[in-house]
């Protein structure tokens, strides 16, 4: 059963996006924590971000990872995984997100980064080919995976997590905008969601949070 991978390079940017956009996109973060925080109820203390155990449903998905090949939960089994849906072209949002998450692993000691995947999920399957994802995602580190899908495919992730996306219209040189949410769902090593991390939450405490994951198994 398919664990993770290494090799490639990476790189990213795109032409920035308007302040409607991002207002856009900080109104649907909102939006998705209000949500979140009314199903969870209370909140564990001894978590850094949002206990979504009782809230929100087990990993669930069929998608293209950045190998080509088709992947589901299954493939990941057993790890402790950390679930970002963003695009390629994103020029800061998700950059910023990712470039979080990875120095927080790198916090962790080896056996714990072992047992954590990152599963960035881009909504821009037009821009964002296998090739583009493995070569975006390396640079953020080994534990990192793009996936994604054609529309169908993406919806039914989508809607099950209650995360919106929506690509703008093209403009003159074919570029585009994409307004997506930005939190980032934890799932334990059954796949069960357990926790939501926010793209500003502090580097120790994303730490923290993986590393009680991967300790509660």
């Amino acid at each position: 059963m398919r664990q993770g991978r290494t090799g490639g390079n990476g790189k990213v940017q795109r032409r920035g996006a308007g302040a409607s956009q991002a207002f856009a996109r900080a109104g649907a973060a909102l939006l998705l924590t209000a949500t979140l925080f009314a199903l969870a109820g209370c909140e564990d203390v001894n978590w850094r971000g949002t206990d979504i155990s009782d809230a929100m449903p087990a990993l669930d998905f069929e998608l293209i990872d950045e190998n080509g090949q088709q992947v589901d939960e299954g493939d990941y089994a057993g790890k402790t995984t950390l679930v970002y849906f963003g695009f390629t072209h994103c020029p800061d949002v998700c950059p910023t997100a990712l470039a979080r998450l990875s120095a927080a692993i790198r916090e962790l000691d080896e056996p714990t980064r072992d047992a954590v995947r990152v599963l960035f999920v881009s909504v821009d399957p037009e821009r964002d080919s296998p090739e583009v994802l493995d070569a975006y995602t390396e640079a953020f580190g080994p534990r990192f995976i793009g996936l994604t899908g054609d529309k169908a495919a993406l919806d039914a992730v989508t809607n099950r997590y209650r995360v919106s996306y929506r690509l703008g219209e093209p403009e003159a040189d074919g570029s585009y905008d994409v307004d997506h949410s930005s939190a980032i769902f934890a799932f334990d090593s059954g796949g069960d969601a357990r926790l939501l991390m926010r793209d500003t939450d502090p580097v120790d405490s994303i730490a923290a949070d993986i590393r009680r994951l991967v300790e509660k198994g």
